[in-house]
C-alpha cells in the first residue's frame, strides 16, 4: 500500500477536479486510473486531530486528540494509551511501515512509536533544519535554504503578520519536497526487496507532504510558473460577515486579508498553485518508481489531505473557526487492484473512511476503526447504502470554540453554541456568502436538520448534543433537567 497525502489542499486545483490551469498529471493519472471521490469531507479541518482520525478510524471527539500542539490551549496532547491504531495492527501482522513527512501525531510519542520507519520530521511545516534534510543537501553538493520576497499582511496591532509566501533560492532539487520523494524511493526499493513478488513481507509506505499549507516557498520556476492574472478570485472574497459568528471577521484580521492589496491575493494564489505542482511532479517520481520496480498491478495507491485551505476565501487563510467548503472538503483517490478506472463517486466519504480501507486491504478486522468504513465496495463499483450526509466537528486553535456541522446534498447547519448558528443553501448560495438559519422560508429545513444533527450526536455518544437539548427544538427522551433528586421520596 502507498499512501499519499497532501496538507491543507484545496479540491479546486487538481486537474481531476476540473482546474483548467493547474498542471497535476500525476495525480490527475491516479484518479483516471482508480476512483475519484467528489464529495469527500475531513472530520475537522485542523491538522493533527484530523490525522490522528485517520491513525485510529475514530471521530475527533472519540480520540480526544484536538488541537495542534503549537497552539493548544488545555487538551491532550498524545493518543490515550491503548486507543487502536491501523499502524499498530499492520505492524502486528507483519507489514513492514514507512512513514516520509509531516506527522504531526503528538509531542510525546512519534511515527516510531507506532511502528513507522523514517525520520522523526516533527512540526508543521517543512523542518529544513533537519539533520537529515541537511545531510542530504551536503551529499549532492546542494545549497541550504534561504529566502526572500516575503509576502505578508499587517495585523490588528500593527504586527507583521503570518509569512504566507516567498522565494526560495534553491533549485527544485534541494527542495524539502524533492527530499521527501527520494527518501519515500529508497525506503520503497528497500521495501520492494522484503516484498518480493508478493512472497515476502508487504508493506505500507505513506509520503505525507507538509505542503501546499502555507506559507508557499517555492522555487523561482513555481514560485513565478502561473501568471496572477489567471487567477479567477473566489466568489466569496466579497464576505461582508454580515449575520455571520463575529469569529470569522476576528480571524479575517488576525491574516491580515485586508491589509493586503487585491494583487497579492492572486499572486498569493496563484503561487499556491505552483505548490500543487512542484509536489504533483514529487508525486509522479515516486509512482514513477512504483512502476519501474513492478509494483504497479499490485500496489493499492491512496491519495488524500488532511483538510482544505482558504487561500483568501472568505476574506480568510489558512484554516480556522468557519465551517465552509473550502477547508472541510478534500481530494480523494484510490486506485486499488482489480477495481474500477476512470470511476468518480459523489457518496459523502470521509478522511476517517481510510482507515478501514487499509485495514481491509490487509485483511484485517475493520471493526476497531469505529468511526471508519471501508471504500473498497466503492472503488469495486459496488452500490451499498450510503450516509446522506456528512458529520463535521470543530474544537479550537488559538482558543476553545466547539462547532458541529451536518452536511448534506443540498444544505449545510453548523451550530455554534457561543454565537449565532449558520445555515446554507448550497444550491442558490454555493459559496457560502449567505446564512439563512433565521430565515421563515427555511424554517421547516432548519428544524430538521437540527433534529437529524442532534440524534447523530447522540446516537455516536458526542456529548455535544447536551448543548442543543435546552437550546433547540429537538425531540427528547430523557429527564432533560437530570432532576432525579426532586422526585418522590428524594431525600430533604
Amino acid at each position: 500500500m502507498l499512501f499519499l497525502m497532501t496538507d491543507q489542499h484545496r479540491v479546486d486545483t487538481l486537474g481531476a477536479y476540473g482546474n483548467p490551469h493547474v498542471r497535476t498529471p500525476n495525480l490527475d493519472r491516479i484518479a483516471a486510473e482508480g476512483t475519484r471521490f467528489d464529495s469527500c469531507y475531513t472530520p475537522t479541518a485542523i491538522c493533527t486531530p484530523a490525522r490522528a482520525s485517520l491513525l485510529t478510524g475514530a471521530a475527533p471527539f472519540r480520540h480526544k486528540l484536538l488541537a495542534n500542539y503549537e497552539r493548544n490551549v488545555g487538551y491532550l496532547e498524545d493518543l490515550a494509551d491503548g486507543q487502536f491504531t491501523f499502524a499498530e495492527q499492520l505492524k502486528g501482522d507483519g507489514y513492514n511501515l514507512g512513514l516520509m513527512g509531516k506527522w504531526h501525531g503528538g509531542v510525546k510519542r512519534t511515527a516510531a512509536d507506532y511502528g513507522f520507519e523514517g525520520p522523526n520530521l516533527e512540526g508543521w511545516h517543512n523542518p529544513v533544519d533537519h539533520p537529515d534534510y541537511l545531510d542530504y543537501l551536503k551529499e549532492r553538493g546542494l545549497p541550504e535554504y534561504a529566502i526572500s520576497d516575503r509576502m505578508r499582511g499587517t495585523t490588528p496591532n500593527g504586527s507583521p503578520g503570518n509569512l504566507l509566501a516567498a522565494r526560495l533560492h534553491q533549485p527544485v532539487e534541494a527542495t524539502f519536497e524533492y527530499y521527501l520523494a527520494t527518501r519515500t524511493i529508497e525506503m520503497l526499493r528497500r521495501f520492494a526487496e522484503d516484498e518480493r513478488g508478493g512472497e515476502g513481507d508487504p508493506f505500507f509506505l505513506a509520503t505525507h507532504f507538509f505542503g501546499p499549507h502555507l506559507p508557499y516557498i517555492l522555487p523561482n520556476e513555481y514560485f513565478d510558473m502561473y501568471d496572477p492574472e489567471l487567477v479567477e478570485l473566489p466568489a466569496s472574497m466579497a464576505e461582508t460577515f454580515a449575520n455571520k459568528p463575529p469569529v470569522q471577521s476576528n480571524y479575517s484580521q488576525l491574516w491580515a486579508f485586508d491589509t493586503m492589496p487585491i494583487e497579492d491575493s492572486r499572486k498569493l494564489i496563484a503561487a499556491y498553485w505552483g505548490y500543487v505542482t512542484l509536489i504533483d511532479e514529487q508525486i509522479g517520481r515516486i509512482m514513477q518508481a512504483v512502476r519501474d520496480l513492478g509494483l504497479d498491478e499490485r500496489t493499492a495507491v491512496c491519495f488524500t489531505a488532511d483538510h482544505g485551505e482558504f487561500t483568501g476565501a472568505h476574506r480568510l487563510h489558512d484554516k480556522g473557526p468557519a465551517m465552509y467548503e473550502d477547508i472541510y472538503r478534500i481530494p480523494g483517490f484510490l486506485r486499488v487492484p482489480g477495481g474500477e478506472a476512470g470511476q468518480v463517486r459523489d457518496e459523502f466519504v470521509s478522511l476517517t473512511d481510510y482507515t478501514a480501507t487499509i485495514l481491509e486491504l490487509a485483511g484485517a478486522d475493520a471493526a476497531p476503526a469505529v468511526d471508519s468504513r471501508s471504500l473498497l465496495p466503492l472503488a469495486h463499483g459496488e452500490h451499498p447504502q450510503w450516509d446522506e450526509h456528512h458529520l463535521a466537528e470543530y474544537h479550537g486553535h488559538h482558543f476553545p470554540y466547539p462547532q458541529r456541522m451536518l452536511r448534506t446534498r443540498r444544505y449545510k447547519l453548523v451550530v455554534n453554541p457561543e454565537s449565532r448558528n449558520e445555515l446554507y443553501d448550497l444550491q442558490a448560495d454555493p459559496d457560502e456568502l449567505q446564512n439563512r438559519y433565521e430565515h421563515p422560508e427555511l424554517r421547516e429545513v432548519r428544524t430538521q436538520l437540527m433534529h437529524r444533527l442532534y440524534h447523530l450526536l447522540r446516537d455516536r455518544g458526542d456529548n455535544f448534543y447536551h448543548w442543543m437539548t435546552p437550546m433547540y427544538d429537538v425531540p427528547t427522551d430523557y429527564d432533560t433537567t437530570l432532576s432525579a433528586f426532586e422526585s418522590e421520596g428524594a431525600a430533604s
